[in-house]
């Protein structure tokens, strides 16, 4: 979401005016700040009148995705590793924590950190909200809900997930981030809040982290085979990232302490998505099928009942409308999309 684009936003009527009213002249801290998420939801902070502290370790964040907030005012970026106990000085009104590697190319490359992520850097974050009198949001997954049985995912819904499976270090480092907070609502001791942010895509995303979204552009522009895992027929429901920011910005506005399922409930095929991509661009390039990563979840699509009932959120942007906006930021970046992986489609891409 470019600057004008989040200025956009801002005007948009009551549910607008209310995120102004609360974070305009706030402080908050937001880790995993120069991931693709994180990195949104910045400029968004900003321009409802908040502070932003941004921390990030820069583990698969890039501080391209910051280059437009380095130099504005209001903003401290600190290359901390959330990992270890961090302090921050001043008051803080809000914690965000969005750090942790989120696509399975990430944490399959980064297994042992995203556990430590999901524990040790769950607990400094909370932590430093309960010093400060800070509300903590933790941004968990969809991928608590494992490969599921039932559809569409309810909040309510305990999941069906491999325990030791190679997806495991995500699925359980957010299970277990999910089990803390809660810990720390129901004794009193911080003020939290947990939103489960299902796929979401647009500018900014990597291309070679292995998710459908950025893979399928790049294949179809560059002319390669398009690699669609197993038959294609897997689900995916798809979030364009401005409605995902908004839906964090909700949550942690209102007093619903969650979880909350956050994401698009239009359900698409994963084979149907690469034909929608192929088109879009042009291209010539045939679809390939490629083996199906093991647990990759069959389907996924949220139920976001607590979203519409309780912060008054829903989704509105259309696929279509977000993969152009995605198709455009891709072809003005030519320099970041650097390489391709076969796309599994899975992972929240934090």
């Amino acid at each position: 979401m470019t600057r004008p684009e989040a200025a956009a936003l801002a005007s948009r009527g009551p549910a607008s005016t209310a995120l102004t009213n609360a974070f305009a002249d706030r402080t908050a801290v937001v880790t995993g700040a120069a991931g693709f998420i994180g990195s949104h939801l910045c400029e968004r902070l900003l321009d409802l009148g908040a502070e932003v502290i941004g921390v990030d370790n820069l583990l698969t964040g890039r501080l391209d995705n910051l280059s437009s907030l380095r130099s504005a005012g209001g903003f401290d970026l600190r290359a901390d590793d959330v990992t270890h106990p961090f302090a921050v000085t001043g008051p803080v009104d809000f914690v965000f924590h969005l750090a942790s590697p989120a696509s399975p190319v990430d944490y399959a490359r980064h297994p042992l950190a995203t556990l430590k992520v999901g524990a040790f850097g769950t607990l400094n974050a909370v932590e430093l909200a309960q010093a400060k009198g800070a509300r903590f949001l933790l941004a968990s997954t969809s991928e608590v809900y494992g490969d599921p049985l039932e559809h569409p995912q309810a909040e309510q819904y305990w999941g069906h997930v491999n325990p030791i499976g190679p997806r495991s270090v995500y699925d359980e480092a957010k299970r277990y981030a999910e089990a803390l907070t809660s810990c720390f609502q129901r004794s009193g001791s911080a003020n939290t809040r947990i939103v489960r942010i299902f796929n979401t895509y647009g500018p900014r995303m990597r291309a070679d982290d292995g998710r459908a979204v950025p893979a399928f552009i790049q294949q179809a522009l560059s002319g390669t085979l398009i690699t669609v895992a197993g038959d294609g027929s897997q689900t995916r429901s798809l979030c364009y990232v401005a409605d995902t920011v908004e839906g964090l910005l909700a949550a942690a506005a209102h007093d619903h302490t969650g979880p909350v399922n956050i994401g698009n409930p239009h359900e698409i095929t994963v084979l149907q998505l690469a034909e929608e991509i192929r088109a879009m661009t042009g291209s010539a390039s045939a679809v390939a099928f490629v083996p199906l990563p093991v647990d990759d979840p069959k389907r996924r699509c949220p139920d976001i009942t607590n979203a519409l009932t309780h912060l008054g959120w829903k989704p509105t942007t259309a696929l279509r409308d977000g993969l152009r906006q995605t198709l455009d930021w891709v072809r003005q970046n030519p320099v970041d999309q650097t390489g391709t992986a076969p796309a599994a489609a899975g992972g929240d891409a934090r």
